[in-house]
């Protein structure tokens, strides 16, 4: 039986408003602040390395990478070096000498760390990450790529994603404040890519009056896709903040809802109580791992999961997928959006520790197509039924996400995030953008179904 939270848990009252969350969450929110804000947390980026050998060799690597790159690299002085002309993006080294350090000792971690610490600047910053990863086989030849592992800084052991990694590396980001979210995600708090409606081209016709529509659009398409209607009994892996359990439930859908961010869990109960869906949705704070497989074998007619794959690890997709094959019933569907890569820059960064993980989601690997087709093909019956690619879009969404969140400051600054803190969201905002920009990242729903089982489905 599927069991309702415990009484300690239960919903608070009070409306949370539009996209302003309510209270609850916010003492686990002040523990991620002090975590994420702390000196502990900047102490690479407070500590300038010294290295000065290094910086001379980051110094001439940066210089001939720039002469191969559509960019312009201004010094503090005005003049500048680079392969760009007066419309290529331009990166304004502040403190030329201190990037040139960081560079030379933590490379593509130092880059990073370096815009935190305000060594350098770009007016568009997404322009500037873009050029880099539009001519990345340019900067590291295949050859080199496929060597990250031997030379690359490995993954600490503590964020492998057991039970228990898990947990720690979801709340490190997630339950970080949901007020903090709230200031450049729509009233859905939808945290993943919207569906935008699109011009005569194909563009997506983005702007930020039109997100909490296009979020919605996104999620009715991934209801529609696993034919969730009125009795259709749905497991949702990774709840978010509610808005897909309660649309589900909205059109008659019995939900469990499982989640491992305290945040997340507290905020999508409230939503579920103010909808009025409690007799619909069940919420619990549970890993997907931690669920009866034995008793609720074959359970669901439909089993969604929303841009929760990217946090799995590659070790447990396995398991996650075999666990989704043993949770659906006969004839079911589930629906996946995922974020990938392509498969050889996949296979290449898969052991690297990279400044996302340091720093925004540890933990973290973004899947290939193919992985998830072989690993399917593996350890479970079902196939991909369906593949609908949007990556336009997720670059459009990330786009408003930052004008959003650049445009409060004040309020960040209210919140208890520091400087560093701004300068570090602002950089995973526009490095994931520009990511699906230069077509390097893409986003896709995917219909799984059992092998021989694509027709309709058996309720």
């Amino acid at each position: 039986m599927l069991s309702r939270p415990a009484q300690n848990d239960e919903i608070q009252a009070g409306s949370p408003g539009e996209g302003i969350p309510a209270q609850g969450g916010r003492e686990a929110g002040a523990a991620g602040r002090a975590a994420y804000t702390g000196p502990e947390r900047w102490a690479d980026i407070k500590a300038t390395p010294r290295a000065a050998v290094r910086a001379r060799i980051a110094e001439q690597v940066v210089r001939r990478l720039a002469g191969r790159l559509r960019l312009r690299v201004m010094l503090p002085a005005g003049d500048w070096f680079g392969g760009g002309d007066a419309a290529s993006p331009l990166m304004r080294l502040r403190r030329p000498q201190e990037f040139y350090r960081r560079v030379g000792v933590g490379g593509l971690i130092g880059f990073g760390e370096a815009y935190q610490a305000g060594d350098w600047d770009a007016e568009d910053l997404p322009g500037v990450l873009e050029t880099f990863a539009e001519q990345i086989e340019a900067i590291v030849p295949p050859v080199f790529q496929k060597l990250r592992h031997v030379h690359g800084r490995r993954r600490p052991a503590a964020e492998a994603n057991t039970l228990t990694g898990a947990r720690s590396n979801i709340s490190r980001h997630y339950d970080l404040s949901d007020e903090l979210f709230a200031l450049f995600l729509d009233s859905t708090m939808s945290y993943s890519s919207a569906l935008f409606s699109q011009d005569e081209a194909g563009a997506p016709i983005a702007s930020s009056s039109l997100l909490a529509l296009s979020q919605r659009r996104k999620i009715d398409r991934l209801l529609d896709l696993t034919s969730v209607g009125s009795g259709t009994r749905v497991l949702e892996i990774g709840t978010g903040w509610g808005e897909l359990a309660v649309r589900a439930a909205g059109r008659g859908a019995k939900v469990h809802s499982v989640t491992i961010s305290r945040n997340q869990y507290d905020y999508a109960a409230r939503q579920v109580a103010l909808a009025g869906l409690s007799d619909l949705v069940t919420i619990e704070l549970r890993d997907y791992r931690e669920l009866d497989a034995q008793d609720l074998r074959g359970r669901y007619d439909a089993i969604v999961s929303v841009e929760m794959i990217e946090a799995v690890g590659r070790e447990y997709w396995p398991e996650y997928f075999a666990d989704l094959d043993r949770l659906l019933a006969p004839g079911g569907r589930i629906g996946l959006q995922a974020i990938t890569m392509p498969h050889r820059h996949m296979v290449a960064s898969a052991d690297t520790y990279t400044w996302i993980h340091k720093y925004i989601f540890p933990g973290g690997l973004i899947p290939s197509v193919p992985a998830i087709e072989e690993t399917l093909a593996r350890h479970t019956g079902l196939r991909i039924a369906e593949d609908f690619a949007f990556g336009a879009h997720y670059a459009a969404t990330l786009r408003l996400w930052r004008e959003r969140f650049r445009s409060h400051t004040r309020q960040l600054s209210a919140l208890g995030f520091d400087e560093t803190f701004r300068r570090t969201w602002e950089l995973y905002l526009a490095y994931c953008e520009a990511g699906f920009r230069a077509e390097r990242l893409d986003v896709h729903q995917f219909l799984i179904t059992r092998a021989g089982n694509e027709g309709q489905p058996a309720w």
